[in-house]
């Protein structure tokens, strides 16, 4: 099978690097030496590994698309950009017809799928591509959908710890509110504690120095009413890797999707896990 051309938007940004850095090693694809980047970024190039990147800021981005369509002919996105560019971007794509896949986070998600909805191209989305995750996820949407009210009269406290730089919220952290809620939760969005302080993660949490830059570790902890018992659900992720690995298999389960024939539809990593 020929590789698939893909174009990783967000460099300089951490995940679309790490995610440029594992795909231009992989032979299952053919990484465009392009990215589009954000109003705020002056580089015109950004380095991963042997390869240049060229940033495409947004005044140039129709141009630049053109060009490189001409060149490479049909290819996939690969989005990790920035919360304020997630609807703007989806827009952009669907006026281009380009396929993508988006991991970024934050935006009008109902706008978001309109635009998608009322398109002609398919996209994966997902708040988190980390499969395992996602996985977990699922198993809390079956305890809500089967033992809705199981945590009633329950105190429930999330934290999540993520690299300073996060602009907003776990999305991962903000769904898994939804299903506490239907197991009888009283808890809003707003009620999470988010920690971005290096030292706090460090000091109290324990992350690894060394990931300081790059991690997300959440902890649910529920407890009852008399206070005799406490479950807690944790998952530390460390560096980045696991969002590359989920996001390649979204890519391949995209451009299969696409090769039968799907039009206008929105898949989400469980779509990609079942093969749906």
């Amino acid at each position: 099978m020929a590789p698939i051309k893909i174009m990783i938007n967000g460099l300089p940004g951490n995940v679309a690097s790490v995610i440029a850095d594992r795909a231009v090693k992989d032979q299952r694809f053919e990484v465009i030496p392009s990215s589009l980047t954000g109003p705020e970024i002056t580089a015109k190039e950004h380095p991963v590994g042997d390869q240049s990147f060229r940033l495409i800021h947004p005044q140039n981005r129709q141009n630049a698309i053109d060009s490189i369509r001409k060149t490479e002919g049909e290819f996939l996105v690969v989005d990790f950009t920035h919360p304020s560019a997630v609807n703007e971007n989806a827009q952009f794509y669907c006026e281009n017809r380009i396929p993508f896949v988006m991991g970024t986070t934050g935006g009008e998600r109902d706008r978001l799928y309109k635009t998608i909805e009322n398109a002609d191209i398919c996209a994966v989305i997902a708040p988190n591509m980390a499969k395992q995750i996602v996985g977990f996820q699922a198993m809390m949407e079956y305890a809500a959908e089967n033992f809705p009210g199981l945590f009633e009269g329950y105190k429930l406290t999330i934290e999540e710890s993520h690299q300073q730089t996060k602009a907003d919220t776990s999305g991962t952290a903000k769904a898994m509110v939804g299903y506490f809620n239907r197991l009888g939760l009283d808890f809003k969005q707003d009620d999470i504690i988010q920690v971005r302080d290096p030292e706090e993660q460090k000091n109290r949490l324990g992350v690894p120095e060394q990931y300081l830059s790059g991690h997300g570790w959440h902890t649910y902890t529920l407890v009852s009413p008399d206070n005799t018992a406490t479950f807690r659900f944790t998952h530390n992720i460390n560096g980045r890797d696991i969002y590359a690995q989920g996001t390649f298999d979204a890519v391949i389960f995209l451009v299969e999707k696409i090769n039968q024939g799907a039009r206008g539809r929105i898949y989400s990593m469980i779509d990609v896990l079942k093969g749906a």
